[in-house]
C-alpha cells in the first residue's frame, strides 16, 4: 500500500514557533464519528495537535476542519484501516514526521455484529475481532514503543462494559472486549516500571453514538434499545481527563457498577436474563433488512450522536419509576418486618412448653 497523502494538514511540518509548545500531540483512531469525533473536538478545545485516523478520507476531512475551528493547533486526517498493522505503523510515522512526538494515543475503533452466533457469517465475526482487538494491538504496539523511548505517554483503550459483562447476540464483540481487557491489564504490568507511561481503559455502558446503526445486523429486527444511554461527549471528556489524571479503568453509565456486581455474583443468571430480554426486544421490534453495516466498508457519516435521546429519556423515566416502586416495596417490607418484631416484643416471651 502506498503512503497516503496528507491533504487535511492545516499547516506543514515545523510550522509551530520555535521554543513554544502548541499543545499535546494526540493520535485518535476511529475519529470520523461518534466517540472518536467527540474526543477529537474535546482535545481541539485544549489546543492539541491532532492526527485523526479512519478508513475514509471524505469523512476525515470535515472532522479535521471542525477541529481546527474548535481551536486545534493542527488537525491532520490520515486514512487508516487499523486491521492493517503496516497502515497503523505509517499512521504513527506520519504523526512523528509532522510533530516530532506523540503524547496521547487513543484506540477508538469499535465495530459490532448483532445476531445469533451460528446465524452470523464467520467472516463478520472475524472482522469484529480484527477491528476491536487486533486493531487496538496494532495501535498499542507502535504507541508503547515510542512511549518507552520517551519515558512518557498515555495510551487509551476503548473497552466498554462489554469487557466484563457478556452480551448475547454479540458474541464476537464480547470476545474482542474480553480480550482487550486482558491486553490492557498485561500492558499495564509491562509498563509498571515506567511512571510516566500510562495504559488507561474507558468502559462506558451503551452510548448514544451512530455505532448501533452503523454496525452489522443479522437479526432481521430494528435495533433501538430503550435503555439509558451515555452521551458521547461525556465519554470524550473522560478520555481527555486521563491526560492529567491517568487511571486504570474509567467507568461510565449508571448500569456499570450494578451490572458488574450482578455478573460477579451470578454470571449464568445475568447472561440468561440478558438473553431473554434481548430476544424479547428483537421479537417486538420493527423488521429490518440484514446488513454487513460498516464491517467491510467505511461509514460515510460524521455524526457524534446516534439520535436515540428520546428513547433514552423514556428509558430514564422508566428507570426512575422502577427505582421508585422498588424503593416503596422495600420500605413496605421493612415496615412490615419491623411491625412483626414490635408485636413479638410487646407480647413478651412465648410461654414455655410443658414437658410430657
Amino acid at each position: 500500500m502506498s503512503h497516503p497523502e496528507d491533504p487535511n494538514a492545516s499547516q506543514p511540518p515545523g510550522t509551530p514557533g520555535a521554543g513554544t509548545d502548541p499543545g499535546l500531540v494526540v493520535v485518535i483512531t476511529g475519529a470520523s464519528s461518534g466517540i472518536g469525533h467527540a474526543t477529537a473536538l474535546a482535545f481541539a478545545e485544549r489546543g492539541a495537535r491532532l492526527v485523526l485516523a479512519a478508513r475514509d478520507q471524505d469523512t476525515l476531512a470535515p472532522v479535521a476542519m471542525s477541529c481546527r475551528t474548535a481551536g486545534a493547533a493542527a488537525a491532520l486526517g490520515v486514512p487508516t484501516d487499523v486491521t492493517d498493522a503496516e497502515a497503523v505503523e505509517r499512521l504513527a510515522q506520519t504523526a512523528l514526521r509532522h510533530h516530532g512526538r506523540i503524547d496521547v494515543w487513543v484506540n477508538g475503533v469499535g465495530v459490532g455484529a448483532i445476531g445469533r452466533f451460528d446465524e452470523t457469517p464467520l467472516a463478520s465475526h472475524r472482522r469484529v475481532v480484527e477491528s476491536n482487538l487486533l486493531g487496538h494491538m496494532h495501535g498499542a504496539h507502535v504507541a508503547l514503543r515510542h512511549f518507552r523511548e520517551r519515558g512518557r505517554g498515555t495510551l487509551v483503550n476503548m473497552i466498554s462494559v462489554g469487557g466484563w459483562i457478556p452480551a448475547p447476540y454479540a458474541a464476537a464483540y464480547t470476545a474482542s472486549k474480553f480480550g482487550l481487557r486482558g491486553l490492557s491489564e498485561a500492558l499495564r504490568a509491562e509498563v509498571s516500571d515506567l511512571p510516566g507511561v500510562h495504559v488507561c481503559d474507558v468502559a462506558p455502558t451503551f452510548v448514544d453514538s451512530p455505532g448501533l446503526s452503523h454496525g452489522a445486523n443479522y437479526t432481521g429486527s430494528n435495533i433501538n434499545p430503550r435503555i439509558p444511554l451515555v452521551d458521547p461527549r461525556r465519554v470524550a471528556g473522560a478520555i481527555v481527563a486521563l491526560v492529567d489524571n491517568p487511571r486504570a479503568v474509567t467507568w461510565l453509565g449508571a448500569g456499570a457498577l450494578p451490572g458488574r456486581l450482578a455478573h460477579a455474583l451470578a454470571p449464568q443468571w445475568v447472561a440468561a436474563a440478558m438473553e431473554r430480554v434481548t430476544r424479547w426486544a428483537l421479537r417486538s421490534a420493527r423488521p429490518a433488512a440484514q446488513s454487513d453495516g460498516n464491517l467491510f466498508q467505511p461509514s460515510r457519516g460524521t455524526a457524534i450522536d446516534g439520535g436515540r435521546q428520546a428513547a433514552a429519556a423514556r428509558a430514564r423515566e422508566d428507570a426512575v419509576l422502577a427505582t421508585g416502586l422498588a424503593a416503596l416495596a422495600g420500605l413496605a417490607v421493612g415496615l412490615w418486618a419491623g411491625s412483626r418484631v414490635h408485636q413479638r416484643r410487646s407480647a413478651g416471651p412465648a410461654p414455655a412448653r410443658r414437658r410430657a
